[in-house]
């Protein structure tokens, strides 16, 4: 795998239908070693990729590290063209570490602390966003010469998993007052940028957010303030259905509000599209109890390590036995009876439980549970809580189909 700035590591192929396969290699060298463990199909991020440049070619994605900012899929994303939406000081280290470009990242994040703008202008990260007039001060003060792109609330942020407009995004009655900040502070606003959240449900948003756009690049045009010519129409996006239901309404939306726009940029900060479905996390069952025709069971991974996505991400995560111990012959237990199973994780806390009321066969200690979908916003926001270190989680890399890109 030639990827830019990573070392060489073993990729292994994987056939169409060689996940199983490929998840019982990996255990059976785990006998003596039984820790939770990682799968990153670079294939699928790949395949990812290609989808988005076809439905959305108009739209450069800057990949937000904070999703999953595991260090083979950044590397990966670099190689295939994303560029990155940066967060902090950490993040951007990350990324340059990889060879990146620094004109390709974008300091998304509309409060910073002073020595994260300070290193940014460093290191010549020339692209932020800001939403307060305390903001531009910092920036006025510490990276002058920054472009910026003026973080604005999109009007409907409700059908989003995680709405971000409680926090972030400058309100219509704010929009005049901080672009005449800019302008006495000689500071060169050249685009806007919103987010109707994270995990968006309701495509329609990105429509009424791009219009509101307009009015703000109309508004800078009145105040004779430089041409805008960058869009920056966030994230939200997941694979699949709701990521092309999503590109009709942006593709409607920039048609409606800016045709033939000369010289006019959009970029986008996807996270959970390129990331989510790209890793599968592996899980041991450590422990069982049997109450009556309950099953309960727990796994070496829990609530404060991958699975809190269950609480911050408001995600539903599944699962699928994988009896390579107990069930040689038969181990996916196809046939198998089922039972009402609760799923605990590994620490002392009764909050760390998984799954309730969900149907597994008959398992036993040392047998595995496998989570797909699990790149997005898993462990990244683990903890080391009860000693269980969720960044100690090993990442196998495969591929599906042709990978020759990375």
């Amino acid at each position: 795998m030639a990827v830019l700035g990573a070392p060489a590591k073993n990729v292994s192929p994987l056939s169409k239908d060689g996940s199983i396969g490929f998840l019982q290699s990996v255990i059976l060298e785990k006998q003596e070693n039984k820790e939770p463990f990682y799968v990153l199909d670079l294939g699928v991020v790949a395949s990812l990729m290609d989808n988005w440049i076809r439905t959305l070619p108009m739209v450069r994605p800057f990949y937000a590290v904070k999703c999953n900012p595991d260090p083979d899929l950044l590397a990966a994303l670099a190689t295939l063209g994303s560029n990155f939406d940066c967060a902090s000081r950490g993040e951007i280290e990350s990324v340059l570490s990889l060879g990146v470009s620094p004109d390709r990242i974008v300091y998304a994040n509309p409060c910073k602390a002073e020595s994260h703008i300070k290193y940014a202008a460093t290191v010549g990260v020339n692209l932020t966003t800001f939403d307060s007039e305390e903001e531009l001060d910092k920036i006025r003060k510490w990276h002058p010469n920054c472009d910026l792109l003026i973080r604005v609330k999109a009007p409907e942020d409700g059908g989003a998993r995680c709405p971000l407009g409680p926090k972030y995004g400058a309100l219509p009655e704010e929009i005049v007052p901080l672009l005449q900040a800019a302008q006495s502070s000689r500071l060169k606003v050249i685009g806007v940028s919103f987010h109707i959240g994270s995990g968006a449900t309701n495509s329609r948003a990105y429509h009424g957010a791009i219009e509101s756009a307009r009015s703000v690049f109309e508004t800078a045009a009145r105040f004779g303030m430089p041409k805008m010519n960058v869009l920056n129409i966030g994230g939200g996006f997941t694979a699949g259905s709701q990521f092309e239901e999503a590109a009709v309404e942006i593709k409607s939306a920039i048609q409606a509000f800016f045709p033939n726009e000369p010289g006019l940029q959009i970029i986008s900060e996807p996270g959970r599209f390129f990331a989510e479905s790209a890793f599968t996390l592996a899980t041991n069952i450590i422990g069982k109890r049997v109450r009556g025709e309950l099953r309960e069971y727990w796994i070496n991974d829990g609530i404060y390590g991958s699975m809190n996505c269950i609480l911050y991400d408001h995600a539903t995560v599944t699962c699928t036995p994988l009896a390579c111990i107990s069930n040689h012959s038969n181990p996916t237990c196809n046939g198998s009876r089922m039972w009402s199973s609760t799923v605990f994780g590994p620490t002392c806390d009764a909050l760390d439980t998984v799954l309730t009321d969900h149907l597994l066969p008959e398992l036993h200690i040392n047998d595995w549970l496998i989570f797909p979908k699990m790149g997005a916003y898993t462990v990244a926001a683990g903890s080391n809580f009860n000693g269980f270190n969720t960044g100690a989680i090993l990442t196998y890399l495969v591929h599906s189909g042709s990978c020759a890109r990375i």
